[in-house]
């Protein structure tokens, strides 16, 4: 299993996660394309930086909303939506060339991923845009309990994907992620090393309300915003590694 974040969000004078100290302990770094959060510079350095260590790298497109941070859905036209993923996508690709790295896969953020999962005709946009991109990239999305369903749609566009499961979410009984607002939906740090247990031991996870799902995960989602968050990445690299021997 990988272990994936979302990186390079710092922009102009204001820092955002602890990149340098979450690089070395991840697979795949998610990196902020401007929309959202990140500018030429910070990309350009994060680049460099997952060059130094071996890591993949992906696209982390978002809705154009850097005020909000991305959090805010937009409501875009098919061809504005797949334009606007084009344009982000093709920064970070044309970036990642100079320093002879390859962009290999798009992760939408925020506001734009959870309408990926949620609705049917913005995920088919999504899935067009990165298929229709001029050189194959895999499409990151949410494992739920109908990823056969996501899969079957991908491949229809000769689209490669990764699924990936959260390290510090609760979950629906549906395998979504539990919203924000929501009292428990970001895990303590006891419930998340034991939901990466479970995950990493039996291919689970349970539910908030006790449900068992299996989940396809190719890759899992960890954050590096604070000191926390760091030393939470370190345990779950470790566990992971451990189970791999």
């Amino acid at each position: 299993m990988l272990l994936n974040c979302d990186l390079g969000e710092s922009y102009g004078s204001w820092t955002m996660g602890q990149d340098s100290k979450a690089m070395s302990h991840i697979d795949q770094a998610n990196i902020a394309c401007g929309f959202h959060a990140g500018d030429p510079l910070v990309m350009r350095n994060t680049i460099a930086l997952a060059k130094q260590h071996g890591v993949i790298i992906g696209a982390h497109p978002a809705y154009p909303d850097l005020v909000g941070f991305g959090r805010r859905s937009m409501n875009c036209s098919d061809a504005e939506l797949q334009a606007l993923l084009h344009y982000q996508i093709a920064a970070i690709d044309g970036m990642a060339s100079s320093q002879d790295m390859s962009l290999s896969y798009v992760k939408p953020h925020g506001a734009l991923y959870n309408d990926m999962m949620a609705n049917d005709k913005v995920r088919s946009n999504v899935m067009q845009a990165v298929a229709a991109y001029h050189r194959p990239l895999k499409l990151m999305l949410q494992a739920t309990a109908a990823w056969q369903q996501h899969q079957d749609e991908a491949d229809a566009l000769g689209l490669n994907l990764y699924f990936e499961a959260f390290a510090d979410r609760a979950y629906e009984d549906d395998g979504r992620l539990m919203a924000r607002s929501k009292p428990g939906a970001v895990l303590d740090h006891h419930n998340m090393l034991a939901q990466v247990k479970q995950l990493i031991a039996a291919g689970t996870i349970t539910s908030a309300t006790g449900v068992v799902l299996n989940l396809k995960v190719d890759s899992l989602c960890v954050h590096g915003d604070n000191d926390a968050g760091i030393a939470a990445i370190h345990e779950i690299r470790a566990l992971i590694n451990s189970a791999s021997q």
